[in-house]
């Protein structure tokens, strides 16, 4: 799964037209992109930082002889009030860097932003009611208001002003601007939205809530989601805009699902035939991830809309192709498989997958496929566990499924994430195929068949993750033996990660698998036992293996968490 909370990515070469410049503090910019909009106003090479103020300006003044307005409405004696504010407050205001004076970005700084971003909006608002008909005489306020939009990504590098931001209502401004007339500005403007709220920007919590929750107040949601309608993706401006709104952040995007429309437009938008997957596509495919994996709500509405059959056709190109690596192919790839693996853990989803045949596709995958055959094994297992897997479990065996199950399990050198799904799959049919069913007896065969060669396999991985979990466990107890009772609780987590990543997950499934052979078949056991007392062991590693996830396991789960609960105390009394 895409990680899902990972999934922004850089831009390409391909993009780099669409970047939004942020404004350095020593007045520079990032990037060498132009505006998409004409900019007609005059050389501001001489501004630091941020929007500029605007020069003295004749009052109501329409025009000089290239059409440009000056009319700011702020009178002389205005201006020179705000001139003795800014050097009244905090000094004055300014920085030196080097041998060069630049601007100190800061409360003081944000107000006089502020105060110039609001008037850039009214004139421009102003000069276009006057002049509807007259493109010309509006243009040079335009130019104006998407420069200062623009300027905004340097709070970006200063998100403790964010809050301050919010409070001017400047938030709610540069909202309302995905709503103008004119596309470049609201493509500008969602940018700007994008990096405020990137990922990489280094805020606080309470920073960044105030900034987003002025956003949604301001009705962001609604208002990307008219722009992903609105605009034209066939104009190379417009399809940034489109990529950007696509792009936004998880937290934003979990809400955009409750909106009936938008999941239907995803799942049309994945579906468009292209010679080359576009970056369009592959972010369409990303965001439908991200709000499946979001919300069960969203989840429901999928099922619906037989979103499982449509991706899983989508898969069905790749179960003999592989995508180029590196490309937005690839990803795209990735994306749809993510979207259908988080709609599995729900029981309509693995009635959806059922109905769509999706065993069989899987099944496909494992014995041609390449690049998609540890995602189909993810699938697998995903759509085989939990209370409601035993269909499912049933289907593959009935698909002839078992043989390609256990080729891939005793082949060499898997990587540990295959090993984990085989276990997991496996773990999850003994579970949950009926006793004494056919199935369940053509599984059991495979364990006993080939003297026992299948079981010995399980033996091996156990002693492998065994031995990795040991010495994980052994540089713990070291660094317990230094620490307070609080400071052990503190890092509780943290050791438990390290257990999982030496394969504790591996480990615990592969003793599931063993007991359950131990309770179902005397010649298993004994086996068993034989392996294990070549090294001086016996059967009470395997229990406390089972002993440790039971204990650890939630006295308040749920109904499945309960049944493997009550599944591993069964198993825990044939372990003696």
């Amino acid at each position: 799964m895409a990680n899902i909370d990972d999934l922004f990515k850089p831009q390409t070469a391909a993009d780099t037209s669409y970047k939004v410049p942020k404004v350095s503090l020593s007045g520079g910019s990032k990037s060498n992109e132009k505006a998409t909009v004409e900019d007609e106003a005059e050389n501001d090479d001489d501004i630091e930082a941020g929007p500029a103020l605007p020069p003295d300006e004749v009052e109501d003044g329409i025009g000089d002889e290239d059409g440009r307005f000056f009319g700011g409405g702020i009178t002389s004696g205005t201006a020179e009030a705000l001139d003795y504010i800014d050097e009244q407050d905090e000094g004055d205001g300014m920085l030196t860097v080097g041998r060069k004076t630049v601007e100190k970005i800061d409360a003081s700084w944000l107000r006089k932003v502020a105060l110039n971003f609001e008037r850039r909006i009214s004139r421009n608002s102003e000069l276009r009611a006057k002049f509807e008909d007259d493109p010309q005489k509006f243009m040079g306020s335009e130019a104006d208001l998407d420069a200062d939009v623009k300027a905004l990504s340097i709070l970006s590098d200063h998100p403790d002003l964010y809050g301050d931001f919010a409070k001017l209502g400047c938030v709610a401004s540069l909202v309302s601007l995905l709503a103008h007339e004119n596309t470049d500005i609201a493509i500008d403007a969602i940018e700007i939205i994008k990096e405020l709220t990137d990922e990489d920007v280094e805020a606080e919590q309470e920073q960044w809530d105030l900034l987003v929750d002025a956003m949604l107040e301001a009705d962001l949601l609604n208002l990307l989601y008219g722009n992903a309608q609105r605009l034209e993706e066939a104009n190379e401006s417009d399809r940034a805009a489109v990529l950007e709104n696509l792009s936004s952040r998880t937290a934003i995007a979990e809400s955009l699902g409750q909106n009936t429309s938008f999941i239907p437009w995803l799942l049309k938008r994945v579906q468009q035939k292209e010679s080359v997957v576009s970056q369009n596509k592959q972010y369409s495919a990303e965001l439908l991830a991200i709000l499946l994996q979001s919300s069960s709500q969203n989840r429901t509405l999928f099922f619906g809309l037989d979103g499982i059959d449509i991706l899983l056709q989508l898969l069905s190109f790749y179960r003999k192709r592989d995508p180029t690596k590196g490309t937005e192919e690839e990803e795209y790839m990735e994306n749809v498989f993510d979207s259908v693996t988080c709609c599995l853990d729900d029981t309509d989803g693995k009635i959806k997958f059922l109905e769509a045949e999706g065993i069989e596709l899987c099944l496909i995958m494992l014995r041609e496929g390449k690049m998609s055959k540890p995602r189909a094994l993810r699938l697998l297992d995903h759509a085989l566990g939990g209370l409601e897997g035993g269909p499912c479990c049933q289907k593959l065996v009935e698909a002839a499924g078992l043989k390609a199950i256990f080729t891939a399990f005793m082949k060499k050198g898997p990587d540990s994430q295959a090993i984990e799904h085989l276990l997991g799959i496996l773990a999850s049919m003994l579970r949950s195929l009926p006793s004494n069913s056919a199935e369940r007896i053509r599984l059991l065969a495979k364990f006993v068949e080939k003297d026992y060669e299948k079981l010995d396999r399980t033996m091996r991985i156990r002693r492998e993750y065994a031995a990795k979990v040991a010495a994980v466990d052994q540089d713990i107890q070291r660094e317990k033996s230094r620490l307070s009772t609080q400071e052990r609780d503190e890092r509780g987590d943290e050791w438990l990660s390290r257990r999982m990543d030496a394969g504790l997950y591996a480990l615990q499934t592969a003793d599931v698998v063993l007991a359950w052979l131990v309770a179902e078949d005397e010649g298993a056991k004994e086996r068993i036992q034989g392996l294990l007392a070549d090294r001086d062991e016996s059967l009470d590693v395997v229990r406390a293996t089972l002993q440790e996830q039971l204990r650890e396991s939630d006295t308040d789960a749920e109904d499945s968490d309960r049944m493997f609960q009550e599944m591993l105390t069964a198993l825990i009394e044939h372990l003696h």
